[in-house]
């Protein structure tokens, strides 16, 4: 019963001891999951080693979808600010992976160089080429989204295989290897829009066994009426029910990812219902980073398992001498039979195995004579690690979490969801820098006041939910509308007074006029009566 105590199983060392959660990957991987990789050449198969950087990086978000869908238009949604190497256009535009990054000074870096700096967790992209090198860069900026999350931009699918074959590199193989890097993969759709090429298809299916970071958005969606709407979503639902093979519903977003006035405003209460779950989402990414590193850890141990089982039943079952190649092709063909027997003599899951078909592939070019015998002692090493020193990370994960501040994504349209009545509660308010400037507002304010007065004020105050009533007709976001609340509740008390509501609507036509509001209000935007609040 207490074997512990014993000599029995002396040969295991008790669990590593760590101070960090990502030291604590780091040293694990390197001291027992490392030597199984290379021992059956594991990198050659499936992914490159891990280096450091993968395991201290930011969370990353992922962003796919076919061209026009939005991508490019939803990360400037996000950060409130362009970003360098941007287009946005109805035709392929982005035709270069874009890792989007904190960094102090604006600028881009490109791919070349980007793929030999240590502090980047993109040093094994080498081994794409340079066709795939020429069309990738970081474009760094500072942003406070920036400094929570990292986002990927990708090209836009395509159909046709002219197309495809121009891209001059392996693409599902390069979103595969982002896949598992990555905390969030957003696939986006656009609803007026609504097909899945044969491309997009084989993307989907390159990131089996990553369904669990997948999250689908059906973006532009104020472009068409409900009931058109509904059905979009039932065949987007079908279509995905057949490529996704997962027993769960994959998590749907319906909205209108951009900072434009909506073109058609009657599903608006869904529209803020979906922005606020998924900006939550993506919000608690840096709070789970570190227990989806410690999953993604123990799904490629696994996986480095099998093949391990894999690779030593090959060489066990190939000839010494004669007719190697012939038992080669035999071996190969019946690859999916040597599946089944490996499953059943070491009880492992189905799901666990890499695929027959992508095996078979990468099998062809292989010398089978090269490949190594078990070595029980390696596969010993993983076992132990995850039976005790994962259970001891998993400790350490929740210390961690318990111990620092709440993390959360702060910056661009999250601010806008969560201050004032187009979100969930409300925040501090203007800025500084106060002057004797005329205040702009003043000859407009008459026209506001008409409608302030329709309002029901109660003590020269209308309440969040009447100024909303009236906000909502820009037809503007919410992310929008909450940034401008922010702005004009200058008192900070959840109300505005007649000059704080004829600022709201100066700011709503300043947006609509396509200009960029500002973070913080110059000294011009401030009524008078308001500007002692703020020194």
């Amino acid at each position: 019963m207490f074997s512990w105590l014993g000599s029995d199983d002396r040969r295991r060392k008790d669990p590593e001891v760590f101070q960090t959660v990502s030291e604590g990957l780091k040293k694990l991987y390197k001291s027992k999951l490392l030597p199984l990789e290379e021992h059956y050449r594991f990198h050659e198969f499936h992914s490159p080693a891990l280096e450091d950087a993968d395991f201290d990086n930011k969370p990353m978000v992922l962003l796919v979808g076919q061209y026009s869908t939005g991508k490019t238009t939803f990360i400037r949604y996000l950060l409130e600010q362009d970003f360098p190497g941007m287009r946005i256009g109805p035709e392929p535009t982005t035709d270069s992976f874009i890792a989007v990054m904190h960094g102090e000074v604006e600028g881009i870096i490109p791919g070349n160089a980007l793929v030999v700096d240590p502090k980047k967790p993109f040093r094994k992209l080498n081994a794409f080429g340079n066709a795939f090198l020429n069309r990738f860069m970081c474009a760094q900026l500072p942003n406070p989204v920036l400094e929570s999350i990292s986002v990927i931009d990708t090209p836009g699918i395509l159909s046709g295989e002219k197309q495809r074959i121009s891209r001059g590199y392996d693409f599902a193989a390069v979103l595969e290897w982002f896949a598992e890097r990555v905390d969030r993969i957003i696939l986006l759709f656009d609803a007026h829009k609504l097909d899945i090429s044969d491309e997009f298809s084989e993307v989907i299916k390159a990131l089996k066994n990553h369904e669990d970071k997948m999250r689908v958005v059906l973006n532009k969606a104020d472009q068409i009426e409900t009931q058109q709407l509904m059905r979009v979503y039932g065949a987007l639902m079908w279509s995905l029910g057949k490529i996704v093979n997962t027993p769960e519903v994959i998590r749907v977003y319906i909205g209108s990812f951009w900072s434009h006035p909506l073109l058609i405003p009657d599903n608006r209460k869904l529209f803020e219902a979906e922005e606020q779950d998924l900006f939550r989402d993506i919000q608690s990414l840096p709070r789970n980073a570190a227990l989806r590193k410690l999953n993604d850890l123990i799904k490629r141990a696994r996986l480095a398992k099998v093949h391990a089982y894999i690779i030593s039943s090959l060489k066990k079952e190939m000839p010494s001498v004669f007719g190697k190649e012939n038992k080669k092709k035999e071996l190969v063909n019946n690859l999916a039979e040597i599946y089944g027997r490996i499953e059943r003599e070491h009880q492992i899951s189905p799901g666990d195995f890499p695929s027959v078909k992508k095996m078979q592939d990468q099998l062809q070019a292989q010398d089978f004579s090269k490949f190594q015998p078990l070595k029980s002692k390696l596969l010993e090493a993983v076992d132990d690690m995850l039976a005790h020193d994962i259970a001891q990370l998993m400790v350490l994960v929740r210390q961690e979490e318990t111990q620092r501040p709440v993390q959360m994504v702060k910056g661009g349209a999250f601010e806008g969801t969560l201050h004032g009545p187009f979100g969930h509660g409300y925040g501090e308010g203007a800025g500084e820098g106060i002057d004797d400037a005329e205040w702009v507002v003043a000859r407009d304010k008459p026209m506001y006041d008409e409608i302030f007065y329709t309002l029901s004020p109660v003590d020269g105050k209308i309440t969040g939910a009447n100024a909303k009533k009236e906000m909502v007709r820009s037809k503007l976001p919410n992310s929008v509308l909450g940034k401008i609340w922010k702005l004009a509740d200058i008192d900070k008390d959840g109300m505005l007074d007649d000059e704080e509501f004829a600022l709201a609507n100066h700011l709503i036509k300043v947006k609509l006029e396509g200009h960029e509001l500002p973070n913080e209000l110059p000294a011009h935007l401030l009524p008078p009566s308001k500007r002692k609040v703020t020194e």
